[in-house]
């Protein structure tokens, strides 16, 4: 383990460094935060079903306030202190946020920050699921630090944690190309299985399989799974909404069979589409692929850094329009992905609206697409990064071929 947590600690280095230029910059001297994707971004450890806490302080030193059956998982973090509440007993009914109370006021007298400017996260967010059940401290979190920390001055630090979220460091992009690399697996695995009959349930539930059977191959990941969808024929329209949703319609030959799927490893995430046709592709079918191809790489092309995000959006959406599909692509060209898996307001967003622009180390999606309602969708959705070049396409795999 100790061997681990060095490991880890070097991973860590660049991440820490970050998290304190940004408290220096803000005046402060601590940020505390809860939902498992900050604690993830603090720490390294992703947490599990979300009744954690990490603290970082400006002078670089990270704990983690872990529940105790999830202390495996924590000690592969590179926190220097790393301790453990019981958020449920036997000897009375309680909650996270009571059982809590005491070990942090303990871990903050401790870190000399009692008395501290504490910065915390306070407004909406859109989090990804890290297990069937989620605990989120919400708003209780200003109770419980007012009760550990009544001599600290607390202020929200939604924005500084939006900032440090959206460039990621090099340990991890590793880990998000990881994840892409075994989401590659499944992919193979999943499209080579697609047969007429088939129900787009099934389709999905092979996808997924490969997401577990994969990632647990690999010996430095700790969890990896995900989530999958199929939608075929006129379904695939559908793929437009803000969610995905497979039924028990049965593939048929001739189909578009569109799978979409969000894949993790130890809390990295990805975002990918594919589009395929059960058997030869028609004229019509082979014209949409063209035209979400060339989109595709006009927005590729673009990606680089001091660019604005919404001139990549701009790239794609031109091309649509030439092909005559411009009010059939419905939604923005893509959105940060790596802390999350599926935000709209992930940064950078990729929109026609969108004031923001590209830095080295962000990670989102490319997807543009085209939806005829009645006919099918069709969509290829890949990861990128941001080098200090152009990009790197994480998800060089199942290129459009029609």
């Amino acid at each position: 383990m100790a061997e681990t947590r060095g490991r880890r600690k070097e991973e860590g280095i660049e991440r820490i460094a970050r998290i304190q230029d940004a408290l220096k910059r803000a005046d402060l001297d601590a940020v505390i935060v809860t939902l498992p994707s900050y604690v993830l971004m603090l720490t390294g450890y992703w947490p599990v079903i979300g009744t954690a806490v990490a603290i970082a302080s400006r002078e670089g030193e990270i704990a983690i306030l872990a529940p105790e059956d999830e202390l495996g998982f924590a000690e592969h973090s590179w926190a220097d202190r790393v301790r453990t509440f019981n958020p449920a007993t036997l000897d009375h009914i309680t909650t996270a946020a009571l059982a809590v109370t005491d070990p942090l006021r303990s871990l903050l007298h401790d870190m000399k920050l009692h008395c501290a400017r504490i910065a915390y996260e306070y407004g909406a967010a859109s989090e990804p699921a890290t297990y069937a059940g989620m605990y989120l401290y919400s708003h209780s979190k200003i109770d419980i630090l007012r009760v550990a920390a009544p001599s600290a001055a607390l202020a929200p630090a939604d924005e500084l944690l939006r900032e440090l979220t959206t460039t990621k460091t090099e340990s991890e992009i590793y880990r998000i190309r990881l994840a892409c690399h075994i989401a590659h697996q499944a992919f193979e695995y999943g499209s080579s299985e697609i047969r007429a009959g088939t129900p787009e349930t099934g389709i999905a539930a092979l996808y997924r399989s490969g997401f577990s059977l994969y990632g647990m191959a690999n010996e430095h990941v700790l969890r990896s799974d995900g989530f999958a969808w199929c939608m075929s024929g006129p379904n695939s329209a559908n793929a437009k909404a803000a969610f995905a949703h497979s039924t028990h319609r049965l593939l048929l030959a001739g189909d578009l069979v569109l799978v979409h799927a969000n894949t993790y490893v130890d809390g990295y995430w990805t975002d990918i589409t594919r589009t395929q046709v059960l058997g030869e592709p028609d004229a019509k079918q082979r014209a949409i692929f063209s035209a979400v191809n060339e989109a595709r790489e006009a927005a590729f092309t673009k990606i680089k850094p001091g660019v604005h995000a919404s001139d990549v959006d701009l790239a794609a959406r031109e091309v649509l329009a030439k092909h005559g599909f411009g009010s059939n692509f419905s939604h923005s060209t893509g959105h940060g992905v790596g802390f999350n898996a599926i935000s709209a307001n992930a940064r950078p967003r990729i929109h026609p609206q969108s004031d923001e622009v590209l830095e080295i180390g962000m990670t989102f999606n490319i997807e543009p697409a085209v939806y005829l309602e009645g006919f099918g969708g069709v969509r290829h959705c890949d990861m990128v990064a941001v080098t200090t070049t152009g990009m790197e396409l994480l998800t060089p795999f199942q290129p459009i071929e029609y």
